[in-house]
């Protein structure tokens, strides 16, 4: 750490403190005195409030490890037990039927299912991507992945492959956009006659899907359709290599993509200090203003990227129609349990981290709500704020009370910051509608986390015995019922038409036309946003949104009630088989150790925070803080139950070291682990493993951030 600056009690670190003070505060109104006192004053009477709901954490963690002990040897009482959870307090009752009254949120937020880009904010190209994956080309999408159903091609343009693409785009028109008697895929011309769209001289099943167009009406650059909400863009080009062979000279079939994009500030990234920090902020200084730019090498050419202006096109009647060329984006803070060094405060002790967040990311958003002219993020003039890994209805209010402060403090209209709920941790599935009643008047978005949850699940019950194996955890009852849960209880309390109700990650980037299959379930179970891990899969999901009218589906849940209850949430997913052979431990503890090693090596010797890791069987998988939280507490878990041997997983992670070292041999960044196995990335590996049982709700953080400073204060 460098100098620091000393603001009404706060050691700020000057790189923070001179960002804040040059760039991020001027235009926003508040002078750098306010600023710092009221951030002074929300650290120093905030932060024990935070310290005292951690410990809450920690008395209720105790007493339910107690409980196991004390009963392990008894078949498992599922209402004695729940009878406990609800005497100690872990378990509350739910309150009288309610409904939120969050205003002035967005339509992509209220109105418009689609996909939902989660990406690193310290990445500023990755950003920029995010934003402007607001629109993504169809074509490109079913090209370049495996779409198809076979791989994308290498070399030069397959012609056949092409037709294909072309082909399987007509039938999406056909099916979002039918004409009446015939097909896109007979279409020779598109024009506009008295302000109807006419395919030769066939007008749409439904003319209202006919939003506008670009150039002359007789013959359109482009023509602008909406279905499901969603828009499509007809890219007409008859000098373009496919619109030339084609003919009706269409060029492109562009897709609303990502709807949404959250940048991210806490598990995909790597920010431990005042640098990390301002990093992070600075990008997302550059995408409220609309400033942000980004050059590097692509095909040996230098590229400057930008955000997207919005799009304009002429009205069916007339006028003009302007879309956004860009998501709407929202930012994720950090949960309450980390403190972060860039600020200490009067007693030396660092600042909770996720009050930092709260005071900066909402400073910088007001410069997007300031603007006057030019694109905006939020048009009615809010700020979204995802906050995770929050262990029930108080630390929802704690996040309620610091946002309202937050508010005050800045000079925004209370209820201005807009507060996503991640339902990751149990304590908030079991209690999900007070959580949501907490926070009522500005929840703008609930989303289930499969893999915190699993993570979550694994160290609260670790004392139970010891837990399945990983692909048999996603096969219990408890997940389905968990998913199920936190839609029907986002529905009764007023999220339809209101705020999002989201489903996870499509952890498989590579493959997408498994993704095609599968990941219209998210839709299809009343989801008006759900997670996908790049611009082409978002592309490739909205597909799904055209498919299903998710609002539609979600009317026809609300009648049916709940499809599940508590009791199923609190079925612990223990092995009811254990009698595994050594090589089906072996290769259990293999495959965790590998994504363990794979992800930590990165994060510790590069400060990459969401990495495509190989799994065993060389399968690309996205893994975070959330994959490895799973398993390293799997591995401890087994370790607890003497499943394994410490011996046998030191062993086993001396060897997949090797394994990931060769997987990452064509990094000319790497470090090898082996064959000393005494780096600093090895040795956070093992801390994640054999003190994973101590570690706080099993999170991964505190051992990653304490290996990344030590390595950062080596160099």
């Amino acid at each position: 750490m460098g100098a620091r600056i000393e603001r009404h009690g706060l050691q700020v670190d000057q790189v923070l403190h001179d960002f804040v003070v040059d760039k991020a505060l001027p235009g926003t109104g508040v002078e750098p005195d306010a600023f710092w006192a009221a951030l002074s004053t929300l650290a120093h009477e905030f932060g024990p409030k935070n310290a005292d709901l951690l410990k809450t954490r920690e008395s209720f963690q105790s007493q339910i490890d107690d409980w196991h002990i004390r009963h392990r040897n008894q078949p498992h009482d599922h209402d004695a037990y729940k009878a406990f959870l609800y005497e100690i307090g872990y378990l509350i009752h739910e309150g009288d039927p309610f409904e939120i009254e969050t205003q002035n949120t967005d339509p992509e937020i209220a109105s418009v299912p689609g996909p939902q880009l989660v990406v690193p904010i310290t990445n500023a190209r990755y950003v920029l991507n995010a934003a402007n994956a607001r629109w993504g080309s169809l074509y490109d999408g079913l090209y370049g992945t495996d779409a198809m159903g076979t791989p994308a091609p290498k070399g030069g343009y397959d012609k056949g492959r092409g037709a294909r693409v072309v082909a399987r785009a007509r039938v999406f028109l056909d099916e979002a956009f039918p004409l009446t008697g015939t097909s896109h895929a007979d279409a020779r011309r598109y024009h506009v006659h008295d302000g109807a769209l006419l395919v030769d001289d066939v007008p749409l099943a439904d003319p209202a899907k006919f939003i506008g167009y670009k150039g002359h009406p007789k013959a359109p650059d482009a023509v602008l359709l909406r279905n499901n909400g969603l828009h499509v863009e007809l890219v007409f080009d008859r000098t373009h290599p496919i619109g030339s062979r084609d003919q009706a000279g269409l060029a492109d079939v562009r897709l609303e993509s990502a709807i949404s994009a959250i940048m991210d500030c806490e598990d995909s990234v790597a920010c431990v200090d005042a640098e990390d920090k301002t990093l992070a902020y600075a990008n997302w200084l550059g995408l409220m203003k609309g400033d942000l730019t980004e050059r590097f090498e692509k095909a040996g050419k230098t590229v400057t990227r930008a955000l997207n202006p919005d799009r304009v096109y002429t009205a069916p009647g007339g006028g003009e129609v302007k879309l956004k060329g860009r998501a709407l984006m929202l930012v994720r803070n950090v949960g309450h349990l980390m403190t972060n060094p860039a600020i200490l405060l009067k007693d030396g002790s660092e600042i909770y981290e996720g009050l930092m967040d709260a005071m900066i990311t909402a400073l910088i958003a007001k410069h997007d709500l300031l603007k006057t002219d030019g694109p905006r993020n939020s048009v009615n003039g809010s700020v979204y704020v995802v906050k995770p890994k929050m262990h029930g209805p108080d630390e929802v209010a704690f996040a309620n009370d610091t946002f309202s402060f937050v508010e005050k403090a800045l000079g925004l209209p209370q209820n201005t910051v807009k507060l996503g709920i991640m339902d990751e941790e149990r304590r908030t599935s079991v209690n999900l509608k007070e959580c949501i009643r907490a926070a009522r008047h500005r929840v703008a978005f609930i989303n289930t986390g499969f893999l915190d949850r699993t993570g979550d699940e694994i160290h609260t019950s670790m004392e139970a015995g010891p837990f399945s194996r990983k692909d048999f955890i996603k096969r219990k009852a408890w997940i389905g019922g968990y998913e199920d849960r936190n839609v029907d209880i986002g529905l009764e309390c007023g999220l339809s038409g209101k705020a999002q109700i989201g489903k996870g990650m499509w952890a498989m980037p590579d493959m997408m036309a498994a993704m095609i299959e599968q990941k219209i379930a998210h839709p299809q179970s009343g989801a008006n946003c759900a997670w996908v891990p790049s611009p082409t899969a978002a592309t490739l999901h909205a597909l799904h949104y055209h498919k299903v009218d998710v609002f539609a589906v979600q009317d026809k849940l609300r009648k049916g009630g709940r499809r599940a209850h508590v009791d199923i949430i609190l079925d612990i997913p223990l092995a009811s088989y254990r009698k595994w052979n050594e090589e089906q431990i072996t290769r259990e503890v293999e495959n965790n150790a590998q994504g363990i090693l794979g992800y930590v090596v990165r994060w510790i010797d590069q400060g990459v925070g969401c990495s495509k890791v190989p799994d065993i069987n060389n399968v690309g998988l996205m893994e975070d803080r959330a994959t490895c939280r799973i398993s390293a507490q799997h591995i401890a878990n087994w370790l607890h139950h003497d499943i394994v041997s410490k011996e046998t997983v030191q062993d086993i992670m001396q060897r997949m070291a090797k394994v990931v070292d060769e997987q990452n041999a064509g990094d000319p960044a790497y470090v090898p682990m082996a064959p000393t196995f005494d780096g600093i990335a090895f040795k956070a590996a093992c801390d994640l493993v054999f003190n994973g049982r101590v570690q706080p709700s099993g999170y991964t953080e505190p051992v990653l951030h304490q290996r990344r400073l030590e390595l950062k204060a080596a160099r």
